[in-house]
């Protein structure tokens, strides 16, 4: 590697990452958060790999904003080559340091110690060293280098093999999620959501609300919100003001449907435009694909809980992004970002942008009502579905061109799409709850993810088939009225199905088998590959009964990482209206 990771440039002392303790254990400190995807083993693999420690010596703490280095988002499965390529630098770093003071107490040459379970071992002989008796007299605030060089992949021996997930357990009897924390004097509260972003809670009686018992109403603006004692007089007071608030009218034309994004005004740019010139005009083959508003649907709903103690916020939450929540609570509260800390909690998984910023910022607000008292906030099932972000509609068009032997000459893609991705930030506090408060923050308009960070709307637009005229284009629409951020894939999967469709409109145009055609499409030897290999898997081309049918896709997470091909025999699309 020629270079350190970016995290490591960030955070360069060691023992950002890596720390020894008496008791014969070891620390690995993460910016990057368990959100299922099971990198809190995955991690201490990689550290204990490099220090040769037994795995079961190994604990973890992961998005603290206290202790934690900033690791930006856990997102675009980057966690581990991200992530973990910091911790195995910072615990390759701690090895070579901890054996350099070795091989001077044993007036040895470095390069003949080693380190099994802890202990260091002089040309395969034990030693009376460990790395903790190490670690007391060498200090580890000292930088990462590229001296400092990991394991050669055949010397690991934890990292990359079978471990049990002890964490399951843990998780079974509900021990690490933020839902089942209990704390001394904790409360709970419940947001009143209206049902647009721009209407309010006009309609409900707030005297009659702070009436109910045990209940303290919230109000700051349009922010409406209960606290109570007890949880389920909290959960029936929110009930109660819900049943107040007036029903929206439906619209003509339901909001996110392919005719709804297109009678939206929106910037229009050109993405990607090879080829000189571009025919606009001919005979051709096309596909239109859409699909609506998507829900995250977590089997868990939004949950946090904030405590402020003097001037000083707190913030549990399962929060992608604990320093990004730091920062846009900071500006949302007008408070200081020193005297904000974040702490990251399981709760349940997700792959996007989904309701864990906005309820950490509703407990916020809530709990600075009641100074010293922890305030757990629990979105229902309702809040999930009407206040939290929503994966974008989408409505994309793919053309191709045929030449006179059949290839595709030119093809043009047409994405239509609100922005994918409002996370809040240092520079935009979007929070549901930001446009309610009787003082709400400045927010930027809304954009769309930009290509060189993987692209949101356009992700995968771009045809990985050797098309010598290419032209991707995409609209961004906004003023919706609902909220749409990132959600698994972003755009990618839309898009893939509307070039996969219109190729296999191609083949068929062209007389030749999908399979076949696509491979005489790519040069790129792994994109044929993968291809060769599913279709070989799949036994491709099986006779088909009546009713039935092949089909195969193929595509490049961002166009830039892993190749994939799917072939499967499916139900044939029934031709009756």
């Amino acid at each position: 590697m020629s270079e350190l990771p970016a995290a490591v440039k960030a955070h360069p002392l060691i023992n950002a990452w890596i720390s020894l303790s008496e008791d014969g254990r070891v620390g690995v400190t993460s910016g990057k958060v368990e959100i299922g995807q099971g990198i809190s083993l995955a991690l201490r693999q990689i550290a204990a790999d490099e220090l040769g420690v037994d795995l079961s010596a190994m604990d973890i703490v992961q998005g603290d904003t206290r202790v934690c280095p900033d690791e930006g988002v856990t997102a675009g499965s980057l966690s581990v080559a991200m992530g973990g390529m910091a911790v195995r630098r910072a615990a390759a770093a701690a090895r070579r340091h901890l054996l350099a003071h070795a091989a001077t107490l044993l007036q040895a040459k470095a390069d003949d110690l080693s380190v099994v379970d802890g202990t260091v071992l002089r040309a395969g002989v034990e030693t009376d060293l460990t790395l903790w008796t190490l670690a007391r007299e060498v200090d580890l605030a000292v930088p990462i280098t590229l001296d400092d060089a990991p394991k050669a992949p055949g010397a690991r021996t934890i990292a990359g093999s079978a471990a049990s997930r002890d964490d399951l357990i843990d998780k079974l009897m509900g021990r690490v999620f933020i839902h089942d924390m209990v704390m001394e004097g904790m409360i709970h509260g419940r947001p009143i959501h209206t049902a647009a972003l721009s209407s309010d809670g006009a309609g409900i009686d707030t005297a009659a609300l702070a009436a109910r018992p045990g209940v303290t109403v919230v109000e700051d603006g349009d922010f409406l919100a209960v606290l109570a004692p007890r949880e389920e007089d909290a959960v029936a007071a929110s009930r109660w003001a819900h049943s107040k608030l007036a029903p929206g009218e439906p619209d003509a034309t339901p909001i996110g449907s392919p005719q709804s994004l297109t009678a939206h005004d929106g910037t229009t740019v050109v993405v990607v435009d090879t080829g000189d010139p571009f025919p606009s005009t001919g005979d051709g083959v096309e596909s239109h694909v859409s699909r609506p508003f998507l829900a995250h649907g977590s089997i868990g709903p939004s949950c946090a809980i904030a405590l402020w103690d003097a001037d000083r916020l707190t913030v549990w939450t399962h929060s992608q992004s604990v320093f990004r929540l730091k920062a846009a609570l900071a500006a949302l509260l007008q408070h200081p970002q020193g005297a904000i800390d974040v702490i990251h909690k399981q709760g349940a998984g997700c792959y996007g942008h989904n309701g864990a910023d906005d309820v950490a910022a509703d407990a916020a607000l809530m709990a600075r009502t009641v100074p010293g008292r922890p305030v757990r906030v629990v979105w229902s099932r309702v809040d999930e579905f009407a206040a939290g972000p929503l994966g974008a509609p989408m409505a994309t068009r793919a053309w191709a061109a045929l030449g006179p032997d059949g290839r595709v000459e030119a093809m043009d893609v047409s994405v239509t799409s609100p922005p994918h991705s409002i996370r809040p930030g240092p520079d935009s506090p979007t929070f549901r709850a930001a446009t309610a408060l009787q003082h709400p923050p400045h927010l930027p308009p809304p954009q769309d993810i930009p290509a060189a960070q993987g692209g949101g709307a356009e992700r995968n637009a771009t045809p990985l088939y050797d098309i010598a005229h290419q032209r991707v284009r995409k609209t961004v629409v906004a003023d919706l009225g609902v909220r749409t951020s990132a959600l698994r894939s972003l755009g990618a999967h839309l898009n893939i199905v509307a070039i996969e469709t219109v190729m296999d409109a191609a083949a068929d145009a062209a007389g030749e088998d999908p399979a076949t055609y696509r491979i005489a499409h790519l040069s790129d030897p792994r994109a044929r590959a993968v291809i060769e290999r599913a279709t070989a898997a799949a036994r491709w081309p099986q006779d088909t009964d009546e009713g039935e049918a092949w089909g195969l896709g193929f595509g490049r997470y961002k166009n830039v990482a892993g190749y994939c091909a799917i072939a499967a025999l499916t139900p044939r699309p029934s031709s009756a209206p």
